[in-house]
């Protein structure tokens, strides 16, 4: 979510577009204005919730950058936590949606989301992108909308291409970013899909490999 991200980018001063909800969105950090926004069409968000819901998993909406839940369970308590964010809890999400989602996210127990995420792409095949960001969380979005989606409009609006880029990554949803990008590069707690991806692996999270590989290259410059 935007309002997740921005705190982060007051801090580190960044005025350039941020890419956001899994590239539905870029937004310019000083206005909050939505560059791009590509939210999931109503009816399908419908759709959507029928099937996750039905199966008893507990579903994340998000609309306005607010993040809507049917009612605050420790999923969305676990969810909300993780990212500092509000919790509206409205009800039946079929019953109270109004306008189309910029993305859905189910969250649960990682081996339940991994056959609810086959079942779901069977179901909805090209008509929406559906990956996981962590083990217990399912993400739903337009079928236009990736992490690479969303650099390649930041590349068209600042003048840069993907031979000229270097993406890191360690989830499953990362997979179209590093394919877009010139240079790969995983941490080494990072998905298997995404380690096979590749050209350089960094070492895991846990011990900041993404910021020893940008003081590297800094250090090269000097």
């Amino acid at each position: 979510m935007f309002r997740a991200v921005r705190p982060y980018l007051e801090q580190a001063r960044i005025s350039d577009p941020v890419i956001c909800y899994q590239g539905a969105v870029v937004a310019d950090p000083a206005t909050g204005t939505f560059l791009r926004h590509v939210p999931i069409p109503y009816d399908r968000a419908l759709e959507v919730i029928d099937e996750v819901v039905g199966r008893g998993f507990h579903l994340n909406c998000y609309v306005d950058d607010e993040l809507y839940v049917a009612e605050v369970t420790p999923e969305a308590r676990r969810y909300a936590d993780f990212q500092h964010l509000e919790i509206h809890a409205v009800g039946p999400l079929r019953d109270w949606l109004h306008a189309d989602p910029t993305k859905l996210v189910a969250v649960g127990d990682p081996k339940a989301l991994d056959g609810l995420e086959a079942e779901t792409k069977k179901h909805f095949g090209k008509r929406l992108f559906i990956s996981k960001s962590l083990p217990y969380f399912l993400e739903f979005a337009h079928p236009d909308v990736s992490k690479g989606a969303g650099l390649q409009f930041v590349a068209d609006r600042l003048g840069f291409d993907s031979a000229h880029t270097v993406a890191c990554g360690d989830g499953e949803n990362d997979r179209e970013l590093l394919q877009w990008a010139g240079f790969r590069v995983a941490v080494a707690n990072a998905h298997e899909d995404i380690l096979a991806l590749a050209d350089l692996v960094v070492p895991p999270v846990q011990d900041e490999g993404v910021a020893i590989l940008l003081e590297s290259y800094l250090d090269s410059l000097s």
